[in-house]
């Protein structure tokens, strides 16, 4: 599985805004894009103007198709204005440890 997350600082002034516009990107990506696996918005604990998004696809190519796809477009058009970001933390491949993994405890039961 391929996970990124990012983070972006927005003014207290757009915050509903982005968080709107967060939400429906995931929202929509999940809906529409069958490689999207995970989209989630978190507030930073201590920086109220922080956003973190943690997103997770089947793979590196499932994560190129919904950067070129419409909602990505349309969620970067609304926030060009006013976000600091993305600041890249994570972008990978997740590494399964096979002892742990869901086949090898069914396995082991």
């Amino acid at each position: 599985m391929y996970n990124i997350a990012v983070s972006f600082d927005i003014p207290a002034e757009h915050r509903e805004t982005f968080i709107a516009a967060a939400l429906e990107d995931g929202r929509n990506s999940a809906r529409d894009e069958p490689g999207t696996r995970r989209f989630e918005l978190i507030a930073d604990a201590d920086n109220l103007e922080r956003f973190y998004l943690n997103e997770a696809y089947d793979d590196e190519a499932a994560f190129d198709v919904h950067c070129k796809g419409d909602h990505f477009a349309k969620f970067f058009a609304i926030i060009e204005g006013f976000a600091t970001g993305p600041v890249w933390l994570i972008k990978g491949t997740r590494i399964e440890d096979p002892a742990t993994s869901a086949t090898a405890t069914a396995h082991n039961a």
